[in-house]
């Protein structure tokens, strides 16, 4: 009796004790599973937004994971973490995913603390071949003879880290370690660059394809008659494999053992190259193609949008909150109309075309145009490469992904004296992705490198003449950060400035400074107070690194100052508005609201109110201080 024939019953996510129940289904039961697995992944996502074209490609790939392996002994590594969400159903999660990237909810990256099955933190791309390695090991150590499983998309394989450890892996010809390769044709934007076509190549050898399979077949088909005999099979298997293509693939150069490519779609298949790899008991890949949306059209047609998308209209696929006016957007186009007066201007990104508005940028000038893939480090050093050659490189990048390229950004960059500048996008809070994707560290890390220049703009106005101020102005690493989202303003938007602005009455003992957004918010907390008869001034800073020495004599005879800040508290701009009063003795209180660490999933609403950064928190946390010291 085949897996098709043991039973056609039809079978439901709620009747089943997971993952170990998916060992006793037949395929054709899991294929169901598998169509009731995507409606649950299109209907969550089209209401709590999130990650759903690379989900929808993984379907089939992760259920036949977890039926041939046996988690959490077996420790299956996701690269990137976005695609785990058929991965947490399929482990004691599908009564909670309605729940996924919402406060108290699960969490829409691998998160240890949530389940034991989640054996690592991955929100960053290229590290699983590393971590899997590294369990490999321990576990060899341990006396352990489980697996580390390592799944990686292709776009993730354009990060340099991969390759780093595959050359180290490939070394050890005793560890259970399969590296599967999601070969979906797409990254976050459109991969690009020789890896895109060697994976390609690989692909459409159709000639190696059936001749092997043809081999491997007839080869199955004689009995193996001692280690001698198996020796000379796979040599005769390795022989023809040669003759056809002529070379070995790079992960056999690499000490792996290559399998594939496979249809991730078809679970036979999947099954049959997964068993084949555990019993190989060396480094081994397996080279899977899939389609980026499979089973829902609009995701198919456009997997670049729903990589990462909003709450959308299913039956329509339009999202609920449309993109053309954000920071990003706004970015983007900016750039352009730059672009058409200066043909010095380049822009790159790091697979994130879309994400940070240089879709536009794209299409105007292709000649100017690089995405380097998910590949930050190399994305700095190419671009102190175009400034060295007179060209103005724009790298437009996340906050939380620019943390990886810290090396280069002082070696490369800072050192030499080169104009980059960096479009930091998702700067601050950026809400649901947790604590992986947070833009809370990219003050503190480039206040630290000498002669850097940070402008945080309040709206989009700002940010325009910030970025012709980066461009023309200033020599040498510079960086504009901006929030995910719209602008949000209720000041006057008249008041617009590269350095700093004062809004004062004359009659205040009591200063509020704020930066980037929150300057709305402070805008805000001082009309409440107002109201109350607690008058306050405003100082809104829009370079804020390195900070204008000219403040502290206009900011020194305030009896209280109170600094809100969207970032990490150590290597704040707060702490060194806060030094430099220290220094010039100071006598009246100070007192400074950021982050005091890592900021889990949440609105950005909900999250800026624990942080005490709204509005109404501003005003309660300044009453008080106030009253405590005897003003009010």
């Amino acid at each position: 009796m085949n897996e098709y024939e043991k039973s056609d019953t039809e079978i439901r996510l709620a009747d089943l004790n997971l993952p170990s129940d998916l060992k006793t289904l037949s395929l054709r039961q899991c294929e169901m599973l598998c169509d009731e697995i995507r409606e649950m992944l299109i209907s969550t996502v089209s209401n709590n937004g999130g990650h759903l074209a690379s989900n929808l490609g993984v379907v089939e790939l992760t259920v036949a994971i977890h039926r041939n392996f046996s988690s959490p002994a077996d420790k299956i590594v996701w690269d990137v973490g976005h695609q785990t969400y058929v991965h947490k159903i399929l482990t004691g999660r599908a009564d909670r995913f309605s729940t996924i990237r919402q406060e108290n909810g699960i969490a829409g990256f691998p998160k240890p603390e949530e389940s034991e099955h989640d054996v690592f933190i991955s929100g960053h791309s290229s590290t699983s071949v590393s971590v899997a390695y590294g369990i490999a090991e321990g576990m060899r150590l341990q006396g352990k003879d489980n697996y580390a499983v390592a799944v990686i998309g292709d776009g993730a394989m354009t990060g340099g880290m991969f390759y780093e450890a595959m050359n180290n892996a490939g070394k050890d010809k005793n560890s259970n370690m399969i590296v599967i390769v999601n070969d979906n044709d797409m990254s976050i934007s459109k991969n690009v660059g020789s890896l895109a076509k060697y994976l390609t190549d690989l692909s459409n050898s159709k000639q190696y394809i059936s001749t092997k399979r043809n081999v491997e077949d007839r080869l199955n088909s004689i009995p193996v008659l001692g280690r001698p005999v198996a020796r000379s099979i796979k040599n005769t298997k390795d022989a023809v494999k040669y003759r056809i293509l002529d070379q070995s693939t790079m992960f056999e150069n690499m000490g792996f053992e290559y399998l594939g490519p496979v249809n991730g779609h078809n679970l036979p298949e999947l099954e049959r190259v997964i068993k084949r790899a555990k019993n190989i008991h060396k480094p081994v890949v397996i080279h899977i193609k899939t389609k980026k949306g499979k089973g829902y059209e609009p995701a198919e047609k456009n997997p670049g949008e729903y990589h990462g998308i909003s709450k959308f209209d299913i039956l329509t696929g339009n999202p609920e909150v449309s993109a053309d006016k954000c920071y990003s957007t706004v970015f983007g186009r900016e750039l352009v109309r730059l672009a058409e007066k200066d043909d010095r201007i380049c822009a790159v990104t790091a697979a994130m075309k879309y994400g940070t508005g240089l879709q536009f940028f794209s299409r105007r000038f292709p000649e100017r145009f690089y995405d380097v893939g998910i590949a930050e480090q190399h994305a700095v050093t190419f671009c102190g490469g175009l400034a060295s050659m007179g060209f103005i490189p724009v790298f437009a990048v996340y906050s939380s992904f620019l943390q990886r390229s810290y090396d280069q950004l002082i070696h490369d960059v800072s050192i030499g004296k080169l104009h980059v500048v960096l479009g930091i996008d998702r700067a601050g809070v950026v809400g649901e992705d947790g604590e992986t994707h947070q833009g809370i560290f990219d003050v503190p890390m480039l206040s630290a490198i000498p002669d850097a220049v940070i402008y945080s703009p309040s709206s989009y106005e700002e940010m325009k003449i910030c970025m012709r101020k980066a461009l023309y102005t200033n020599k040498g690493l510079t960086a504009i950060r901006y929030p995910r989202g719209a602008e949000e303003v209720d000041f006057n938007r008249n008041y617009l400035s590269t350095e700093y602005i004062f809004m004062r009455d004359g009659r205040s003992d009591i200063l509020i400074i704020a930066y980037g957004r929150l300057y709305n918010e402070a805008y805000k907390a001082r009309d409440i107070l107002n109201g109350e008869n607690i008058k306050c001034d405003l100082l809104k800073l829009t370079k804020i690194y390195p900070v204008n020495r000219d403040i502290f004599s206009e900011i020194k005879d305030y009896k209280y100052i109170f600094f809100f800040e969207e970032i990490i508290s150590s290597g704040s701009i707060s702490e060194k508005i806060g030094c430099g009063l220290s220094e010039r003795s100071y006598s009246g209180h100070y007192s400074r609201v950021a982050v005091g660490g890592y900021v889990k999933q949440a609105s950005v609403g909900s999250s800026l109110e624990k942080l005490g950064l709204t509005c109404g928190k501003m005003a309660e946390y300044i009453r008080k201080r106030c009253i405590e010291n005897g003003k009010a």
